[in-house]
């Protein structure tokens, strides 16, 4: 491969005949930071095609999360480099063997003769894979494969976690907890949720491990006094409160229950990493638990992907793949189960960090419209229905309004097994077709909890990394080095060295200097002087029913905060998460506004105030042609469009023209047939008078003889006999004459038809021209066609508070 970051997936085909085209499918891993979709029914090929995602991934030294709720991801591990029947022997299907007419032996040496024959991959590059990267398989709940630590202390994440992250943390493990004793989990509504959520992070924040001992505990006596502006057993009577700790007792005391509390620890850094650097592969196989287990497991190994993603650095190369088989009921469009809301929050968030996530699935029913709008890669087999398959295409116009969705609409209708229609936003192309290369590993489908143990090329668990302890100077600190602080200068009015209380749940940032967008804004390197502003982020619906378009868009802005929020001064920018710090500068003064902060109904009136500002203001333009019924896409040009209408235009005329072809033929074909007959009629009269010619001529010699040669030779008899013949010769004339003209007729009738079809087909061309001019005509009718927002369009995700470093 040319290029270590290039994956190779498979032969590109040509888009409309399914061809194969000789040319390797290029695909930059890099791309998959924007995540992705593989969506495809039953026997599509979808799991080889993640397998062969995967293999692609762990070869180039990405490490991989894999998230197996079916059981088929640990085929990963059934690498066979010597071919040796006996290596497959033990993983085939007795029933494949049985449909094949062959025993388990025999299937196992053909398996492997097919291998090593027509897969294409060598066996040097399959032993690469395998060395290079540690395979395991995580079984947690059980002790079939390795053992995970899921729950155990709980441990409170590192000193240097932000509230916001342990605060997800804590939802997510309140959350899978509360499903595994079937109590309703909403974060907003059930009090039991937000009762354990605060008592969990109100431990973490202040760096104190659980376990669930102590949790049971601090159920029945909180150690806070209110929540909200409730007492605690007002909001959640102490009797109500009895009756969930015994619950939850019930599931600690259950024999089973241990298993959850062993194994190796959830330290997403070892999961994906082996402490000399070398990529894992992370295999969570689910299949032996329930769904609430299931939930469980994912919300709470997501929660800690999130609070580790968060603690690197920030880039634009794919750091870690986080794969997910069979996402059906973990992040569905109408439901909020526990793993829904880390779900979305990674492929909102985890691009900054260098984090791809990709989601399969049998119908894209089973994915909420916002997982669906983010994935930048979409990678779609054969599908069951013309629904499922009219679902992916409106996915597609609202998360990449270029895509060809005709083209794509084609493609998929003619798909064949392991053929996938690839669409990538990064890719400015038309979308692509391919199919899959030989994955390196056996499929031999779903594995069950007991042949787990029997899986070759299984690594040890990895030990947990050590923690350095709260409160403690990493080994690198160098007291030594500290320097006198500087004379600070006096404060202004204005100005306090604390910043102003915040209203409860209103996130508060501290832009980075270097962010790409803060310099416009007045922010300098080192500024210590803190000036607030409003981020604010919405998500717009643009929806004409006329023209078939519904686009989505995000938006975010900085508005500045100089007493009230300047809504007119707002600063369309590109947010990320790199663009802010946690924590203020040392020595930080603030700039303390006139506006209510710590009320919650100033940020509510600023939320109000933007969503009403943003439907009148905002706007997308279209073009639209209303006598061929075509509107453009949403950031398509007016170029682009006028092409598109051409060549619109262009086949409206061709099927026109096709009729009047069509019309002038068949009257041509009529004048034909007369002008044949016709000129059957000439050549029958030309034969004629040539016969009646000779005939005349003959019979006129024959009688002048005949007169002086026959009978008697008395001038009187001469005479009557040239008299007859003279009747006669005139008879024969006439008779010539008459065919003679009966030819002239033949022959002007002849012409007149000639003309006639030279006539129509000349009316043809004329037509035919008179219908391409009135049709580039219609093409050239564009107009402009501005699409405004409604209240509901409107969605407003998040007002929150940023310091920004002026001087």
């Amino acid at each position: 491969m040319a290029d270590v970051g290039e994956l190779y997936l498979g032969q590109q085909l040509d888009l409309s005949t399914g061809e194969d085209s000789g040319e390797p499918l290029p695909y930059d891993r890099d791309d998959l930071t924007t995540h992705g979709v593989i969506v495809g029914m039953t026997g599509s090929g979808k799991t080889g095609l993640a397998v062969v995602l995967l293999e692609e991934a762990l070869t180039s030294g990405i490490p991989a999360l894999i998230l197996d709720p079916k059981g088929d991801m640990p085929n990963l591990l059934l690498n066979f480099p010597d071919f040796a029947p006996s290596d497959f022997a033990p993983w085939v299907n007795d029933g494949d063997a049985r449909n094949a007419g062959q025993s388990t032996g025999e299937f196992a040496a053909a398996q492997a003769t097919m291998w090593r024959e027509s897969s294409g991959i060598t066996p040097e590059r399959m032993r690469a894979l395998t060395s290079s990267v540690e395979f395991s398989v995580y079984t947690p709940g059980s002790s079939a494969g390795t053992p995970l630590n899921i729950i155990g202390d709980l441990r409170a994440p590192s000193a240097d976690t932000d509230i916001e992250s342990i605060r997800e943390e804590a939802a997510a493990l309140v959350g899978g907890l509360l499903s595994l004793i079937d109590v309703d989990a909403d974060p907003l509504a059930s009090r039991e949720h937000i009762l354990l959520s605060n008592i969990v992070e109100t431990a973490w924040a202040a760096q104190r491990d659980l376990d669930l001992a102590a949790l049971i505990a601090q159920v029945l006596e909180p150690p806070f006094r209110k929540l909200g502006v409730f007492e605690v057993d007002t909001f959640f009577p102490a009797a109500d409160r009895r009756a969930l700790a015994m619950r939850l007792n019930g599931l600690v005391a259950s024999p089973s229950f241990s298993a959850w509390t062993e194994g190796a620890p959830l330290d997403i850094g070892a999961l994906l990493h082996t402490p000399d650097g070398r990529p894992r592969a992370s295999i969570m196989y689910l299949a032996h638990l329930s769904d609430a287990e299931r939930q469980f497991v994912v919300s709470l190994v997501l929660a800690r992907v999130i609070t580790w993603m968060r603690g690197q650095s920030g880039t634009n190369n794919l750091r870690a793949l986080v794969y997910m088989d069979e996402v059906v009921g973990f992040v569905p469009p109408t439901a909020e189960p526990p793993a829904k809301r880390p779900i979305l929050t990674i492929l909102k968030q985890a691009r900054a960090y260098g984090v791809g996530l990709v989601l399969a699935t049998q119908n894209p029913v089973d994915l909420d419209y916002k997982a669906m709008s983010n994935a930048g890669t979409w990678m779609v087999g054969r599908l069951q229905t013309e629904r499922d398959k009219a679902r992916v295409l409106e996915a597609l116009s609202s998360a990449a309004g270029s895509a060809d969705l005709p083209a794509i609409d084609t493609a998929i209708s003619g798909l064949g097994k392991r053929e996938f229609v690839l669409h990538n936003t990064h890719d400015r192309g038309a979308p692509k077709r391919f199919s899959t290369r030989w994955a390196m590993s056996y499929l031999r489908g779903p594995l069950t909890r007991q042949q787990l143990p029997a899986l070759p090329n299984l690594a040890a668990p990895p030990a947990a990394a050590p923690a350095t302890p709260a409160g403690e100077a990493p080994a690198s600190a160098d007291a030594s080095r500290a320097e006198p602080a500087e004379a600070k200068p006096a404060l202004a009015e204005d100005e306090s060295p604390v910043p102003p209380s915040v209203a409860s749940g209103v996130p508060v940032y501290y832009v980075d200097p270097a962010a790409p967008w803060a310099p416009e804004l007045g922010a300098v390197a080192g500024g210590k002087r803190l000036a607030p502003v409003i981020v604010a982020r919405a998500h717009l619906r643009y929806d004409e029913t006329r023209a078939g378009v519904v686009h989505r868009e995000e938006w975010e802005a900085i508005i500045p905060l100089d007493g009230d929020v300047r809504l007119d001064q707002a600063r369309q920018v590109d947010v990320d998460e790199r663009d802010f710090r946690r924590d203020p500068p040392e020595g930080a003064v603030f700039v303390i506004p006139s506006a209510k902060l710590d009320t919650a109904t100033f940020f509510r009136d600023v939320e109000r105030d933007l969503k009403a500002s943003l439907q009148r203001e905002r706007t997308v333009e279209l073009f639209a042609n209303r006598e061929l019924k075509l509107f453009s896409r949403v950031g398509e040009t007016e170029e682009a469009f006028r092409a598109r209408c051409e060549e619109a235009a262009r086949a409206e005329a061709d099927r026109e023209a096709v009729k009047l072809r069509d019309t002038m033929e068949s009257k041509m074909d009529r004048v034909r047939a007369a002008l044949a007959r016709a000129e059957d009629r000439v050549e029958q009269y030309q034969a004629d008078t040539q016969t009646r010619s000779s005939q005349e001529w003959i019979a006129g010699a024959g009688a002048l003889l005949g007169a002086f040669l026959g009978g008697k030779s008395s001038a009187t008899s001469i005479a009557k006999r040239l008299g007859r013949s003279a009747s006669g010769a005139s008879s024969r004339r006439g008779q010539t004459t008459r065919t003679r003209q009966r030819l002239e007729n033949a022959q002007e009738a002849f012409g007149r038809k000639a003309e006639e079809l030279e006539d129509i087909e000349a009316d043809l061309q004329d037509d035919l021209a008179d219908l391409v001019e009135r049709w580039e005509e219609v093409a050239a009718q564009v107009e402009r066609l501005q699409v405004g927002l409604e209240r509901d369009d409107v969605d407003v995700d998040e007002v929150a508070l940023a310091w920004l470093p002026t001087k």
